[in-house]
Formats: C-alpha cells, sequence, structure tokens
C-alpha cells in the first residue's frame, strides 16, 4: 500500500498578522511564534522588545511585574501599545513575591557568602513562573529576558523557566546581538524611532539599580573600584546612620510559625510587614552593606545594598529562634543554611533539593511563635526582649544563678565533663609516648 500523498496548506481568509498561514511563514523564519519579554518600559526592554520584532520576526508578549521597587509600573503599557503590542501583562506580585519567596527563604536565615541577603536572587524565580504562566496562557513558545551574559540573572530566569516548562525557548539578546555599548543601544533605538527620555538620559544615575520590597542593589560606576567608598547620595532608601535620630525606635514583631503576622500588634500581611519595616528602618539607617561577592558564572562582583526590612527580619527571626528552637535542631539549620542559600544565589529555587531543604526548615519552624522587642538605632539593630507564652525552651528554675531549688544538680557535670574528655586524655596519653 503507498503512502498518502502530502497534504498542501491553505488557508483563505485574510492575511492578518495572526492568520495561521503568516504563523506558519513566521515561524519556518526564526522557528519562534510569539515571544513572552520581561518588560520594564525601560530604554534596554524597549530596544529588545524592537529587536525581538525584526530579528525573530515574531509576536510579542509583554510582562512587567511590580515587586515593590517603589516606581510606577503602569507606563510600561502605553509604551508597549505604542509599540504595536497586544497583549500586554501588568501584574502586582507583591504579596505573592513576600509571601511564596520571601518569608520561606526567612526561615532558613538566609546569608550567602555569610553577608548577602538575596534579594535579587530571591525575585527571578517569581518573574521566571509568571514568565511560564503567561507563555501557557497565550501559546508562546519562548521567554526573552534583559539580563546580560556577565551576570547571575540570565542562570536564575533560565534554570526557573527550564524546571518549570523543559521545552520553552529562552531568548537572552545580550548574548546574541552586538549592541554591547550605550552608545550602539542609542543608535539603535534613534533608527528605529524609540522614544528616547534625553533630559532623563542625562539625570541617568551611573549605577545600575534592581529594587523590589527585600532590597535595592546598586552596582557599577564607581563601585567598579573596591577600594571607592559608596557616595552618601547613592542611597536611596535609608539616612546615613550619622543623621540617624538620637532616639532609637522600638520595634515588636510578632511570630507565628517562622513568619511574621504583626509588628507592634497591628496584624499585617507579609507584603505589608516588609513595607512597613523598610520605612521605620530606613529611618533609623537600617540596612546598609557594602559586599565583594562571588558570581555563579566565576567573576567576583562588587555590589551595595539596602535592605532595612530584611536586616531587621532576620534579627528577630534568630531571636525568636533562640528561645523556642531546639538546640541541635537550630544548630543543624546553621550548617545547612550556606547551602540553601548558595541554591537561592545560583538560581536553583525550583529544585528538588531547595524543596527538599525547605520542608525540613519548615518542620523547624512550628514552635517558632512569639514575640521579638527590637530596639533601632543609628544603624544598629539591638534584640531588647523575646517571649514565648506557648514554645519558650528558656526555664527560669534551671538558668538560675540563685538557688534553683535541686531543679539541677550540678554534681551531674562532673560525669558528663569526664565522658567528653576522655577521647581527649586518649590522644594525649598516646603522644606522649
Amino acid at each position: 500500500m503507498g503512502s498518502s500523498p502530502p497534504q498542501m496548506l491553505r488557508y483563505n481568509g485574510p492575511l492578518t498578522f495572526a492568520s495561521p498561514i503568516l504563523k506558519v511563514l513566521r515561524m519556518s523564519k526564526s522557528g519562534v511564534n510569539k515571544v513572552v519579554l520581561a518588560y520594564s518600559g525601560g530604554l534596554d526592554t524597549s530596544i529588545i522588545l524592537k529587536w525581538l520584532q525584526d530579528v525573530y520576526d515574531c509576536e510579542v508578549v509583554t510582562f512587567t511585574a511590580d515587586i515593590g521597587q517603589g516606581e510606577e509600573v503602569e507606563p510600561a503599557s502605553a509604551k508597549a501599545e505604542a509599540m504595536g503590542i497586544k497583549e500586554i501583562y501588568i501584574d502586582d506580585l507583591r504579596e505573592e513575591f513576600a509571601r511564596d519567596f520571601v518569608f520561606p527563604m526567612f526561615r532558613a536565615n538566609p546569608l550567602y557568602e555569610g553577608e548577602y541577603l538575596l534579594g535579587t536572587s530571591i525575585a527571578r524565580p517569581l518573574i521566571a513562573k509568571r514568565l511560564i504562566d503567561i507563555a501557557n496562557e497565550t501559546g508562546a513558545d519562548a521567554i526573552a529576558h534583559g539580563a546580560t551574559g556577565k551576570g547571575n540573572d540570565q542562570v536564575r530566569f533560565e534554570l526557573g523557566a527550564y524546571a518549570l516548562k523543559p521545552d520553552v525557548k529562552v531568548i537572552a539578546p545580550w548574548r546574541e546581538w552586538d549592541l554591547l555599548s550605550r552608545e550602539k543601544l542609542m543608535a539603535y533605538a534613534e533608527q528605529h524611532g524609540i522614544a528616547i527620555d534625553y533630559a532623563k538620559q542625562g539625570k541617568k544615575s551611573p549605577y545600575s539599580m534592581d529594587a523590589n520590597l527585600l532590597h535595592i542593589s546598586y552596582e557599577g560606576g564607581i563601585l567598579e573600584d573596591p577600594w571607592a567608598e559608596p557616595e552618601d547620595d547613592m542611597w536611596r532608601w535609608s539616612v546615613s546612620p550619622e543623621q540617624a535620630p538620637d532616639t532609637p525606635t522600638y520595634v515588636e514583631l510578632t511570630f507565628e510559625r517562622g513568619d511574621i503576622v504583626a509588628v507592634d500588634g497591628t496584624a499585617m500581611s507579609p507584603a505589608q510587614v516588609m513595607a512597613h519595616l523598610n520605612e521605620v528602618g530606613g529611618a533609623n539607617g537600617i540596612g546598609r552593606d557594602d559586599i565583594v561577592e562571588n558570581r555563579f558564572v566565576g567573576m567576583k562582583s562588587r555590589g551595595c545594598y539596602e535592605k532595612p526590612a530584611g536586616t531587621i527580619m532576620l534579627k528577630g527571626h534568630r531571636a525568636m529562634e533562640s528561645l523556642t528552637l531546639d538546640r541541635e535542631a537550630g544548630h543543624l539549620k546553621d550548617e545547612l543554611m550556606p547551602r540553601y542559600a548558595s541554591l537561592i544565589y545560583n538560581g536553583f529555587w525550583f529544585s528538588p533539593e531547595r524543596e527538599a531543604l525547605q520542608a525540613l526548615i519548615d518542620k523547624t519552624q512550628e514552635t517558632v511563635n512569639g514575640v521579638v522587642r527590637l530596639k533601632l538605632y543609628k544603624g544598629n539593630v539591638i534584640v531588647a526582649g523575646r517571649k514565648s507564652d506557648t514554645h519558650s525552651l528558656f526555664d527560669e528554675s534551671i538558668a538560675t544563678f540563685e538557688d534553683d531549688a535541686g531543679a539541677y544538680d550540678q554534681k551531674d557535670a562532673e560525669g558528663f565533663i569526664k565522658l567528653n574528655a576522655l577521647r581527649l586524655k586518649v590522644g594525649a596519653r598516646r603522644n606522649k609516648r
């Protein structure tokens, strides 16, 4: 029996942008029919938008996220519409970011290389997740981002995307085009009629900045010299410790299962907690850091960070755990924390090992309930008190320096010490032989 003859593709409808025949023609040229672009509305991503239309000859969907960067995101919609975009997503993700990403991470007391609070790192999996959600909703076969080929963000976006949609195509223009200078970008924008706010460009910060509810980061400019001290007018969220009030500010954080649920007795959502602590902490000079870190791609990078809320949250959480968490459970968490922080820094939020660690961490938080009182003063976060009516492991009758009425028999310590000294004594005798 012979094979059936090949079927000829026919389409009798109008040749609009969405016509099936034109979709097939576009697919044959670039392999991409529709792409979802992480779009800020700024010059760089506007150039990327046009570049995708020209080079990939594809339909572009824009996605702009509000994760607490403190800037208007709605203008991005008008800019995308002016460039012919039909499907435009503007999403307020502040609560999801705080609730499902920042708060779970903070249960681990995360610090990458002992200093960095992972402010940029933890935002990337959420953006990757939403890019894939929108790709699925719109039938897009690709996503695109504006991360450069030198940084960590390209890794974070793409690992997250592949974990959620293994066959998705990822377009990273900075790894493909030759527009590798500000002058070339500006020339491309002028050539293609992309609006440039020259007044704004003239006032452009010399730093590369990224902000969300957890932090604002600064790189580039004079910060590329690790010896150069940051200029005081660089900082956006905090006063300098020298200019902070002479009177301390007290805050009380209420914890339930390791998460802050109220500040000064007022119930708040996760995003509200972070916004409030950023304001209070910034007013007291809290949360400035200057770090040289090891990027996943191999180079060292110097960055400055403002994270008032994160600094307060970390101090408060550790204080709450000190009262309510079993010693060995706490020590195990501390041993695992650098591994957990590295997974997030390197982009493995959706990995099975991070999820397994998260399950262990969350189990330890069942007893982390109570209230911590903190004093904020000129850049310092000082623990002023902690209490837990239900889960405190602090037994005053045992810990007291006064008469404990037999609660603790000090004679027991002798045998404890001798047993722990046994291997040391045996080793010392051997070494003398």
